[in-house]
């Protein structure tokens, strides 16, 4: 019980320090964008951009992380963050420490729940992904991806 309670507690402390997630490393990050679908020639489409097919909204959640010197309230901020790797990985981390949780009841926070965070979105991620093909989808690319953690 200790062990949960402080582990709760640091996961507290590092969403609202702003720290970044500990368990959400390069391997999860390389792992969510394959899961995406990682083409890192995606532009825009469909209201998504980039290799992580981030929307705007979610973007917004995130608190609008830009380019260095951008202007967070430019019109095309969104879409060059969201297009660039190194950018969209700050999106990505700033939306996890924003809505990191256990989405599976398993105890642990980690990649499969971010997983889940980001195909549903920080407030429903314990709804299931096998109900749907897309869902499935991403179930498998996570299968693919998993074992290098």
């Amino acid at each position: 019980m200790l062990v949960v309670y402080i582990s709760l507690l640091l996961y507290a402390v590092s969403t609202t320090t702003g720290a970044r997630i500990s368990n959400l490393n390069e391997t999860c990050i390389r792992c969510l964008c394959h899961v995406a679908g990682c083409d890192l020639s995606h532009k825009c489409s469909g209201g998504y951009c980039g290799p992580f097919y981030i929307s705007r909204v979610y973007w917004v959640d995130a608190g609008k992380p830009t380019l260095p010197d951008d202007d967070p309230e430019r019109q095309e901020a969104f879409e060059d963050c969201a297009r660039d790797y190194n950018c969209s990985i700050k999106i990505v981390e700033s939306y996890m420490t924003k809505y990191g949780k256990d989405c599976n009841g398993d105890g642990v926070t980690n990649c499969y729940d971010f997983m889940m965070i980001n195909y549903h979105g920080g407030r429903a991620c314990s709804d299931p992904l096998f109900l749907t093909a897309h869902g499935r989808r991403w179930l498998s690319r996570y299968q693919q991806c998993r074992f290098e953690e």
